[in-house]
């Protein structure tokens, strides 16, 4: 029992916490979708990882399906819930803490200080499609385009300010469409963006308004991958296969493009020393 636990630890952990907040947030509101919808999600985490333990190839696509198609089609299509990031501005406005406002605070503002921007690897239902195209090794330098994500981010806020401000009238079908017409926008400018830049997460770094919320977190996570430097060969091809661009060789809080690893694990596949792990 011992030696399981310690092989597995980090995944068992990983599901604990999930566990953990779906026992509170149902003993504390009486809802039973929140034990279901957090012991789902945290689920198909700990069994992703175990594939990923197993070198399966599609195992991190399948936790992004598993848990993104559940997001996007059953609570935001089914449900007519807007998870994105809207969503999270109409419930913080009507003074709700609960759908997206929960979500927010679970998955892209309390989390990311422990599993970083883990989200965006393994549960973002933008990611789970740009992560099957053809590019999932950048090609060239990254851009700076980054500041453009706080536009979106801007845009985002004022939009759901003014349905307030002017008290427009059903706001649950206009943010239901805000949700369907919202992604197909952020599929369509992905999926260009990673043909024009021949990179399947330009998206991700210069776009998405989430890692607005994301970065800072981030920066203070505990799960990280790091290096073992007397096994290192320093070939870089950790840094060269690297989806995010992020300069894994570094240790430090302040390594390049820190905040921007999504911990796809692709790094740790592709060292040829084992020097890396999360």
């Amino acid at each position: 029992m011992k030696k399981f636990f310690k092989e597995n630890k980090f995944t068992i952990i990983m599901w604990l916490i999930f566990e953990i907040v779906a026992v509170s947030l149902y003993s504390s509101t009486g809802n039973i979708f929140y034990l279901f919808n957090f012991t789902y999600i945290g689920t198909c985490i700990a069994l992703g990882m175990t594939f990923m333990k197993l070198k399966m190839k599609y195992a991190r696509n399948f936790v992004q399906f598993g848990v993104g198609l559940y997001m996007l089609v059953y609570l935001g299509i089914i449900c007519r819930e807007n998870m994105q990031i809207e969503g999270f501005w109409y419930y913080l406005f009507l003074g709700v803490f609960e759908a997206a406002t929960i979500h927010y605070f679970v998955a892209k503002i309390a989390g990311p200080l422990i599993f970083g921007r883990g989200w965006c690897g393994y549960a973002c239902w933008t990611g789970m499609i740009l992560d099957l195209l053809p590019y999932k090794t950048p090609k060239g330098e990254r851009k700076k385009f980054g500041w453009f994500r706080y536009i979106v981010f801007l845009i985002s806020l004022t939009f759901v300010a003014c349905l307030f401000i002017y008290k427009v009238g059903d706001l649950e079908t206009i943010m239901f469409y805000a949700f369907i017409i919202g992604n197909a926008i952020y599929y369509g400018v992905g999926i260009i963006l990673a043909f024009a830049l021949k990179d399947n997460r330009a998206f991700c770094k210069y776009v998405c308004p989430i890692t607005v919320f994301l970065k800072p977190m981030s920066y203070f996570s505990l799960v990280r991958v790091k290096c073992d430097h007397s096994k290192c060969i320093d070939c870089k091809k950790c840094i060269n296969n690297c989806p995010m661009n992020v300069d894994m060789l570094d240790d430090s809080r302040k390594r390049k493009y820190g905040t921007e690893c999504i911990l796809c694990g692709k790094c740790v596949n592709e060292c040829p020393k084992n020097a890396l792990k999360m």
